[in-house]
């Protein structure tokens, strides 16, 4: 399927691009070691990513955003650590779980060989609400090379308020038409859409670890569905 017109690929990064759950499932593995502590690390990573991500969406609706992704890690984890008795956690082990682990997350192996092709043909950008440090930081763990990174962090309204798709199509001299969010959540799609933009949906089953994506199946709104980055590749017309 190609997507007439399009010359933007927007991409989500957290869990689209980038495997937090294992990232952040070893850090606090690796933390509670240290200690003697075992615990539930596959519960208490989905809370984490649950809750840091509901800190964040719509974030800037009614005044100027107050904090980045990299702050509702940090303060997402102190609440955790109290809440499941971790509190032999030093500030080294916080800042490594918070910080150090989503700043070093790998990206799922189906997308560096995709995204050179992919962008021999479309501008293929970050969009997400991960801090601009993260971003810069995980592109240059996984050699990946982005033709701009767009963070609500700079825009200063978070997905998913319209503002934020019509923001980032604006700095590409764009017109939402012209722009194709890549996502493998629903509700960031089901935003893009909203406001114009086309649509691509790319499965990522393993996303929260043995639980599974909260919403595996794809809007059937989307323009294009597929299972991963190089039936994306394809579905555009690009060979990998």
């Amino acid at each position: 399927m190609s997507l007439s017109g399009v010359k933007a690929l927007t991409f989500d990064t957290g869990g689209t691009i980038l495997d937090w759950h294992t990232g952040f499932k070893t850090a606090l593995a690796s933390a509670g070691a240290r200690h003697g502590i075992k615990k539930d690390w596959t519960e208490i990573t989905n809370d984490l990513r649950r809750r840091s991500l509901g800190a964040m969406l719509n974030l800037g609706e009614n005044e100027p955003p107050a904090y980045t992704f990299d702050d509702a890690h940090r303060f997402t984890l102190e609440a955790l650590v109290k809440e499941h008795d971790l509190n032999a956690f030093t500030e080294e082990d916080i800042h490594a779980v918070a910080y150090e682990a989503p700043h070093n997350f790998t990206c799922w192996p189906d997308f560096p060989a995709a995204q050179p092709k992919l962008r021999e043909q479309y501008l293929v950008c970050s969009f997400t609400i991960l801090s601009y440090r993260l971003i810069l930081d995980t592109a240059k763990k996984n050699g990946l090379s982005w033709d701009a990174v767009f963070s609500c962090e700079g825009i200063g309204k978070y997905k998913i308020l319209p503002e934020s798709y019509q923001t980032v199509a604006n700095y590409l001299q764009l017109n939402v038409s012209e722009c194709c969010m890549v996502a493998c959540h629903n509700f960031d799609l089901d935003a893009a859409r909203a406001v114009g933009f086309r649509t691509a949906f790319v499965r990522r089953p393993h996303e929260w670890g043995p639980a599974g994506p909260p919403d595996p199946s794809a809007n059937p709104d989307c323009d294009i569905i597929v299972d991963s980055f190089p039936e994306l590749a394809e579905a555009l017309g690009v060979l990998v």
